[in-house]
């Protein structure tokens, strides 16, 4: 069993800006990935997008710039 880690999760209301964050963070060489939202977390798509907490700033930034909403930005284990 892989060993869980803290990680920063943002959550999105659609689809389709999990892909948009997705495309953004592959664009602008941003680190992370899109996982399955984690139970602990409700989200509205079930989609998530998962990277290191000290990404926090550039991640927000990125989200601003591109024009996706996330319904909620927070640390948990994963």
């Amino acid at each position: 069993m892989r060993k869980k880690e803290r990680k920063l999760v943002v959550t999105f209301y659609t689809t389709a800006d999990a892909m948009g964050m997705e495309k953004l963070c592959k664009e602008e060489g941003l680190p992370g990935r899109i996982i399955p939202v984690p139970r602990s977390i409700s989200a509205g798509c079930g989609l998530a997008w998962c990277t290191e907490p000290e990404q926090k700033e550039v991640i927000e930034a990125g989200l601003k710039r591109a024009g996706i909403e996330a319904s909620a930005i927070q640390e948990c284990m994963v």
